[in-house]
């Protein structure tokens, strides 16, 4: 019955979700809980500019809570702290019962009403992921429209690999990374891959995922990587990426990392870390104008990131070059610029 409904919502919803591409939905009873309920909320996309996945790293006490979900919107949970509290879920047809650990799933369709969630001891690191049911449609993860109506309700569950996606997440609330806009992006197509692979029957499984619409060939690697280099200080997506590429975004994504041997978001982390040197070393501009160009919210994310990558913070690199260059010849200096730019 619920997947049945699901797939109805599909077909009702298409309409608003080409209105409002990637703007994901409200925590579902935040008001509520914020006020009056034990969620604390530690992290949120709200204000981070990503597309495809909104997201919530919270803190949850002991407390029987309203359940209800996203009219839009599919939601998965993940622990990604591991408290082993014990969980009961109920809803109208529904009766779940469960002691959780770190890496633990919980998967919920939209529009699911009237339910409550008992939780028995306080969880210190629950994330809440809501994907658009648009991501679930042929043009975006390439499956057959048939195999959405598998997604429903799931009782709580394990996948390694659902978890090591909501893990990344988590860390990138966390700690917001120059490239981490595009790495949502693909794990939301990804998440949205594996949620049906899960959720589908094995004879469908096998004819849910067409083969690739093509492979990322010299010619069209080459295209994406001009375009990466060019837009380093702009807004790089995985959609533009894919379309240069003339393949889907979930194919995309498989094939640049099998072309370049690692993932788009990875590699332009990476070139924007030379570019941030580069920058730097050129000294005209203030650090937070190089944050901002880079993608990051705020001069603090970027000195973050920077020194984690670099062991420096970006001013202490600053300086340190303007130092050496004081004390080389401009010989020295310049074959090192072409490697950082």
């Amino acid at each position: 019955m619920l997947r049945s409904t699901l797939q109805e919502r599909v077909v009702e919803i298409r309409h608003e979700q080409q209105a409002a591409a990637g703007c994901n939905e409200p925590w579902p009873y935040y008001e509520f809980w914020g006020k009056h309920g034990p969620v604390n909320v530690l992290q949120t996309s709200t204000d981070r500019g990503w597309s495809g996945l909104s997201a919530q790293l919270c803190s949850v006490n002991k407390a029987v809570i309203p359940w209800t979900t996203p009219q839009s919107d599919i939601r998965m949970c993940v622990d990604v702290r591991g408290n082993k509290s014990f969980i009961a879920r109920r809803a109208p047809g529904i009766e779940s019962r469960i002691t959780v650990r770190r890496g633990t799933v919980w998967l919920s369709p939209p529009g699911l009403q009237d339910g409550s969630v008992d939780i028995t001891q306080d969880m210190s690191g629950v994330l809440h992921v809501y994907l658009p049911i648009s991501h679930f449609s042929p043009s975006n993860v390439d499956i057959d429209q048939s195999a959405i109506g598998a997604l429903g309700y799931e009782s709580a569950f394990e996948d390694p690999l659902l978890a090591e996606m909501g893990y990344a997440i988590a860390s990138e609330l966390e700690t917001e990374t120059s490239a981490g806009r595009l790495l949502i992006e693909c794990l939301a197509s990804s998440l949205a891959a594996r949620l049906v692979q899960n959720c589908i029957a094995s004879p469908a499984r096998q004819s849910a995922f067409p083969g690739a619409s093509g492979a990322l060939d010299r010619r069209r690697l080459q295209r994406v990587l001009d375009y990466i280099e060019t837009n380093l200080e702009g807004d790089l997506t995985l959609d533009l990426m894919a379309s240069i590429a003339c393949l889907s975004r979930y194919h995309f994504a498989r094939a640049f990392k099998q072309a370049v041997g690692q993932s788009p978001h990875r590699y332009v982390s990476a070139r924007r870390l030379d570019r941030a040197k580069a920058l730097l070393m050129q000294g005209d501009r203030s650090l937070v104008d190089i944050a901002l160009a880079l993608s990051f919210s705020d001069q603090a994310s970027f000195t973050r990131a920077f020194r984690q990558a670099t062991g420096q913070a970006p001013g202490q690199y600053r300086r340190d070059f303007g130092s050496r260059r004081h004390d080389s010849s401009p010989a020295d200096i310049g074959p090192a610029l072409p490697m950082l730019a």
